[in-house]
């Protein structure tokens, strides 16, 4: 039987402890080997926003990484050009690193209520089992929307009950820009790099 690796995609700025929990969570609850954490390259869904430098933002990953051997990163969308789409990885990841690996993509339930507005979702939706967790103010999903995508796909969303913590990345860069600590929030490697490089 092939690996079964988790893949959990975001801007990352920076990785939180939200995240790692959530990886976890979604090792131990759904039976996956690994958790690979990929931070995007150009946000499509976040145009406009300020975000740190894509190697910033690998180097904080990385850091964050270091304690959990089942726990990897990828620089997939950073090194590839253009917009980062979720199918597009997917599709690169199936063809090089995770060739033969049962994938499942990590989301936050608050995600996938918007899935419909990814771009190619019900590519994506064959591609990968979809692992949604429940983030705070999010734990009701109306499932048939799915369906609205792809006939059945409701059937196929693995759906878990993560311990809600409401840390965002807005809210540790809006802590840093007022000088409030951030200890606990991230990692300590994360925050001494935050601190370092004045981000």
């Amino acid at each position: 039987m092939g690996r079964r690796i988790g893949i959990l995609g975001g801007t990352f700025d920076p990785i939180h402890i939200g995240h790692l929990i959530i990886a976890q969570e979604a090792i131990s609850r759904v039976g996956l080997d690994e958790a690979w954490f990929i931070p995007t390259g150009e946000p499509w869904m976040k145009t406009g926003s300020r975000i740190s430098a894509p190697e910033h933002r690998m180097d904080m990953v990385n850091l964050a990484l270091e304690c959990n051997p089942r726990f990897q990163s990828s620089s997939e969308e950073i090194d590839r050009p253009g917009p980062s789409y979720t199918v597009d990885t997917m599709e690169a990841l199936q063809r090089g690193d995770a060739k033969g690996a049962s994938l499942f993509f990590i989301l936050g339930m608050d995600s996938l209520e918007t899935l419909y507005r990814w771009h190619q979702p019900e590519r994506l939706l064959g591609m990968c089992t979809l692992v949604a967790v429940s983030r705070p103010g999010h734990r009701d999903f109306d499932r048939s929307s799915l369906d609205r995508i792809v006939t059945g796909a409701s059937d196929t969303v693995i759906f878990i009950e993560g311990p809600e913590i409401g840390i965002s990345g807005a809210e540790i860069r809006r802590r840093v820009s007022q000088g409030l600590p951030i200890t606990y929030w991230v990692p300590r490697a994360v925050e001494r790099y935050i601190h370092e490089h004045g981000l």
